[in-house]
């Protein structure tokens, strides 16, 4: 469909009013409701976080690391280093208090250009990939019960997690509450089951089963890239930390419930990781770790006997939720990008009844969809990192620009300027580490894909050629989905 052709207005410099869009039948202006509070916020933090990755990724970080002792310093540093870049983004949200994320702040700071290469390779590409990754370990944990002593069919997977994005896409389509009441539960339901696990490896370390941690860091591998890839892994856990920023137009008093969620949400994730994997590392050797597919359930054939199929159960609870999570801000970018001309226009448009942003929702499914039939978790981890980590950089060397040249900006919190610094510092040896240790083809086809961005943005951004016979598409769209276009949120 067409893309809108806007006047750029600068928070930064500008107070001018939001641009009016006006409703279909009653000339009103559309917007998205405020109905995220700060236990919503906290879910969809600390729900988006634990996901898959703590039932998954252990292992991997194991393998990278060679020891016990140094795969949990690796976990520490992880939940560190999301807390300071958390810690860093809710200082940017205070400045630019409108929902989008890495999207909205680069565009803002850094023009229109970088922002469109970050939302056509988010909206296209990254989104899409992490939601399927999430789903589809979603469908392996709910079907295995199925079938017991061998491998499901692969063909059952991709069907159980395609069903699971429909059902989200329902859900989120529908009402914002409903959606934000689903994280509040789940959110609830996977804290319950990490706790069982918590209480499990503390009676093991009671009865003296400490074996795996005696050999300090014997074994431990010091590569460059090899830390990275770990890094990876463990960050691919903790990814989520910057959710709530995607939805701060949703926010009830943003300047608050931002900072507050983020302090409370991210040190409980941390807590709860460290301990997830020193009970994993009790009731298993370290050999008996790096063979296990599923992690916990192998933990829960251990520790839990005949209730070992709770782990199944647990970690199918907590990929659903994640993936709710990872859908609900994933769509606010497609949203967002297409309200400022980044995107076709019909993605910029809402519900005219449900107020919620589905044609954006739609899409954000139909690409997941099509990422579902050649899923690969441990690909796409690294492959989702390593372009992530790209655009974080990006997004906090703005916050160190605002920090330094425009300290006169009115902002509700503020982070230590040391904090913004470690957290490029990580970002550049991210991004940096694994090209020089280990050069793959996979990060050349990464970085072609990201620039290939500029065939569409000259003709269809910079020069506005829209062809018009996409405008009676966008016109037939709206009449079909039932949605009008949206303005701003006047924080």
């Amino acid at each position: 469909s067409t893309m809108r052709e806007r006047k750029t207005t600068d928070p930064l410099h500008s107070t001018d009013p939001p641009h009016s869009s006006r409703d279909l039948s009653e000339g009103k202006k559309l917007r998205l409701k405020q109905e995220v509070g700060l236990i919503s916020g906290v879910s969809l933090i600390a729900g988006t976080m634990i996901g898959s990755g703590i039932f998954m990724s252990p292992e991997w970080v194991l393998h990278h690391m060679g020891n016990p002792v140094s795969s949990l310093l690796i976990w520490a540093a992880c939940g560190l280093l999301a807390m300071f870049g958390a810690l860093s983004y809710a200082e940017l949200g205070t400045i630019i208090k409108e929902s989008g994320g890495e999207y909205i702040y680069i565009l803002r700071i850094f023009g229109s250009f970088p922002a469109f290469l970050f939302a056509y390779t988010s909206v296209i590409l990254v989104r899409p990939a992490g939601l399927a990754a999430v789903c589809l370990s979603f469908a392996e944990y709910a079907v295995a019960p199925f079938y017991p002593g061998c491998s499901s069919p692969q063909v059952v997977i991709k069907c159980t997690a395609a069903a699971c994005i429909l059902i989200l896409t329902i859900i989120n389509c529908l009402n914002v509450r409903l959606a934000t009441s689903v994280m509040n539960i789940f959110t609830a339901a996977k804290l319950l089951a990490l706790f069982v696990i918590v209480v499990g490896g503390l009676v093991l370390l009671a009865k003296g089963e400490t074996q795996s941690f005696q050999n300090g860091f014997q074994g431990t591998t010091a590569g460059i890239g090899t830390v990275g890839v770990a890094f990876y892994q463990g960050l691919w856990s903790y990814d989520g930390w910057n959710n709530l920023n995607y939805v701060t137009e949703e926010l009830k008093k943003p300047e608050v419930t931002l900072p507050r969620a983020v302090m409370i949400a991210i040190p409980l994730v941390t807590c709860l990781y460290l301990l997830v994997n020193v009970s994993y590392l009790a009731a298993m050797t370290p050999s008996e770790l790096l063979s296990s597919g599923a992690v916990a359930v192998t933990w829960g054939d251990k520790v839990l006997g005949s209730w070992a199929w709770l782990m199944s159960l647990s970690v199918a609870l907590s990929t659903f939720g994640s993936s709710n999570g990872t859908f609900f801000s994933g769509g606010r970018v497609c949203y967002i990008a297409a309200r400022e001309g980044h995107m076709p226009d019909i993605l910029s448009m809402a519900h005219v009844r449900c107020l919620t942003p589905s044609p954006a929702l739609l899409f954000t499914s139909a690409m997941s969809l099509i990422m579902i039939i050649s899923g690969n978790f441990t690909s796409i981890v690294n492959f989702f990192s390593f372009m992530a980590w790209f655009f974080y950089g990006m997004t906090i060397s703005g916050l160190l620009y605002l920090k330094i040249k425009k300290p006169e900006l009115p902002r509700s919190y503020k982070v230590p300027i040391i904090i913004p610094i470690i957290v490029l510092m990580a970002a550049v040896y991210l991004v940096l580490a694994p090209i020089i240790d280990q050069p793959q083809m996979e990060i050349l086809y990464i970085i072609l894909f990201i620039f290939s961005g500029i065939i569409f943005y000259f003709p269809l951004v910079r020069f506005k050629y829209h062809p018009r016979f996409l405008q009676t598409v966008t016109l037939h769209l709206q009449l079909l989905l039932e949605v009008a276009p949206t303005t701003r949120d006047a924080n």
